[in-house]
């Protein structure tokens, strides 16, 4: 059962300081209301993570996931394994400047493991939303504002 939500705002950021954000592993769970650990396991030559471990609780229902993470210019992108609760995760923040903001757009397909009462898989998409991008947001301009 894929599922996907999506959001579209605006920072008052640069992308670099969005991305540094997201690449501070260690920091997330201090954040997201979503992540109980954060463990990055391998990295990049140039420092950003590569694969993570993460302890994810939404809803009652916790999971870990290995995450690998890809990461460009103006974007990142992160898949997960196949965990206990889903068969596989596609994430994304795709980035674009505007003056001295960035507009920010995350989208997420989750194929969930099985199936979720549609108003709890509402309750739930808006949940992830408002971590990926709305504490997202208080996280990079609190650190870079």
């Amino acid at each position: 059962m894929a599922v996907q939500a999506s959001r579209e705002v605006v920072f008052d950021a640069s992308p670099e300081a969005i991305l540094d954000a997201l690449a501070d592993i260690e920091e997330v769970p201090s954040w997201s209301t979503l992540h109980r650990d954060a463990e990055v396991l391998d990295r990049y030559p140039d420092g950003r993570p590569h694969h993570v471990k993460t302890t994810v609780r939404i809803m009652g229902i916790s999971d870990k996931e290995i995450l690998e993470y890809h990461w460009g210019p103006n974007w990142v992108v992160w898949d997960a394994e196949e965990t206990f609760q889903q068969r596989g995760q596609h994430c994304e923040y795709n980035l674009t400047p505007e003056g001295d903001k960035t507009r920010v757009k995350f989208d997420l397909i989750v194929d969930l493991a099985a199936p979720v009462p549609g108003f709890l898989l509402k309750r739930a998409k808006k949940m992830v939303l408002d971590v990926a991008v709305d504490r997202l947001r208080c996280r990079v301009t609190r650190n870079h504002g």
